[in-house]
């Protein structure tokens, strides 16, 4: 229990940092933070796995750099369902 709770709060921060580096990540408010958090935990938890598995031979051939874009994928699906994230581009 605790490890997820960790997992989320280290979200949360990340996220909170990229809007502060990047200035095409915005957040509206802090609740948009924690629920994007969650959101982030979450896809991570289900998503991030199958995408994994499924492109194994990309991996591979890119010697693991392809999960940078996957990585940049599950940002940028929390932002498509959480209201108040807005992520510009890839």
């Amino acid at each position: 229990m605790n490890k997820h709770i960790i997992i989320i709060l280290a979200n949360m921060i990340s996220l909170y940092i990229g809007t502060i580096l990047f200035t095409k990540v915005v957040i509206s408010s802090v609740s948009v933070i924690l629920i994007a958090g969650i959101g982030l935990w979450i896809v991570n938890l289900i998503v991030r796995p199958l995408l994994l598995i499924i492109t194994i031979p990309v991996n591979v051939l890119t010697l693991g750099l392809f999960s940078l874009v996957i990585n940049t994928w599950m940002v940028m699906l929390v932002g498509k369902f959480v209201n108040g994230l807005w992520i510009g581009g890839f």
